[in-house]
């Protein structure tokens, strides 16, 4: 309720007709002053008028007047700068320190305001409650937030990319390597591929580049798939066979459970194939990103997803039982996402890095060339009539998703802020 009242208070949606204190002076804001997220005041610097005076200080805002009292505020010296207290119920006055009362003004908007509000709020990660009125959002003002949206996604996959890259001490190809882990395992393997790639470093792996069967059994090894294969498949066996030499050669520790999930996906998607993709690039030494930040073209970016597993993965998903047929490598939707997920962020990391704005917006422009992906969440927005053109936009109909609907920050959406505050000022 209190960051409610804040944001009324921020974004002035406030009606002016019931502006005014307890004690009947007409009250104006002339700046709400800045948001205060540390210990103080809630707003510093405001401009008020009272009573045709102007005030100039900070406002607290409480849910009752009392929670002054109760937060200790009436001993607290920061406090002494308040000169309003705005309050949704006013059930006592309150002073400074040296007994001098402070104005109080009892925040008062239009009734639809706080119903539409939890209407909202209450039911956004579970549905799309605005999703009736998106329709009548002006296309400039949507167009705006999806390019800010799509830039914040983007910028979130960068600062997960810095966090490598200061894990690794500045190591490029390692943080491309563990990059490129995380997303073979496509959200839902995701943390155990990096946690995998992480513990199996690329310095190590590059020693043993030549050998395909030597990286299987490190990696496999260690991300403890060996473990419940059939002891019986002669590939199998070779890998367990190779991978206890390794690990008495170098006094490998077996990791702590990764957290592999397999339950309701498909075979294609099992982590099995993703770390036989993940040993298939190591193979024969590690070069992607260099071919990564040479990128001109979207579909050869793709392309660089695309080619077949080869050896026992093409003719099996997991160890065990061959699949009827000869397998394929990624689709086409799955080399996109690793685009998305991997080359375009690397990219844009890179090209801060180094000064190199033109690599910057390659990067940005891929997103453009590329077909909006297919999810439910796509699939929501579609029926509330905001489609998607390419990837650029879908990427930001995710991020709005994701960390805004879902984590009920309908406050901080634009979209949400346009449509809280037409109903705040409606009289």
């Amino acid at each position: 309720m209190e960051r409610l009242m804040q944001y009324v208070w921020q974004h002035r949606l406030l009606l002016h007709t019931d502006m005014v204190t307890v004690d009947g002076r007409k009250v104006a804001i002339l700046d709400p002053g800045q948001l205060n997220t540390g210990s103080g005041p809630d707003f510093f610097n405001a401009k008020v008028s009272i009573g045709g005076d102007l005030w100039a200080g900070d406002v607290e805002i409480h849910v009752r007047a009392s929670d002054w009292h109760r937060h200790g505020h009436d001993g607290d010296r920061a406090y002494d700068s308040v000169i309003l207290h705005v309050v949704d119920r006013d059930d006592t006055e309150i002073r400074r320190h040296d007994g001098q009362t402070i104005p109080q003004m009892v925040m008062k908007c239009a009734p639809e305001f706080h119903s539409r509000y939890h209407d909202l709020v209450d039911r956004a990660d579970i549905d799309l409650p605005c999703a009736a009125e998106l329709a009548a959002i002006p296309p400039l003002y949507l167009t705006d937030w999806i390019t800010a949206l799509a830039y914040e996604r983007v910028y979130d996959k960068v600062d997960r990319v810095n966090a490598i890259l200061e894990s690794t001490v500045g190591d490029w190809e390692q943080t491309c390597y563990v990059t490129l882990a995380r997303a073979l395992g496509f959200g839902i393997n995701g943390e155990p591929m990096q946690r995998l790639a992480t513990a199996v470093p690329l310095h190590f792996l590059r020693k043993h580049s030549d050998s395909l069967l030597s990286l299987e059994a490190l990696l496999f090894g260690q991300g403890q798939l060996l473990d419940t294969a059939p002891a019986a498949d002669p590939y199998v066996a070779r890998l367990v066979q190779e991978h206890k030499f390794y690990a008495h050669k170098f006094g490998l520790r077996p990791l702590q459970p990764l957290g592999w999930k397999m339950g309701r996906m498909r075979p294609g998607n099992f982590p099995h194939r993703r770390v036989a993709m993940l040993a298939a690039v190591v193979a024969g030494g590690f070069r992607l990103l260099n071919r990564i930040v040479g990128l001109t073209d979207t579909d050869e970016a793709v392309r660089m997803f695309s080619s077949a597993p080869s050896g026992y993965w093409e003719r099996h998903y997991t160890f065990g039982a061959e699949a009827p047929g000869t397998l394929g490598g990624l689709s086409r939707g799955s080399a996109e996402s690793l685009v998305i997920n991997v080359v375009v962020p690397l990219m844009v990391a890179y090209g801060h890095s180094r000064g190199d704005e033109d690599l910057v917006q390659r990067a940005m422009s891929m997103l453009q060339d590329l077909p909006a992906e297919r999810n439910a969440i796509i699939s929501m927005f579609e029926r509330a009539g905001l489609k998607s053109r390419d990837a650029f936009a879908s990427q930001a109909l995710i991020q709005l998703r994701r960390s805004y609907c879902e984590t009920r920050k309908c406050l901080y959406c634009r979209l949400g802020h346009r449509m809280l505050a037409a109903r705040a000022r409606r009289d």
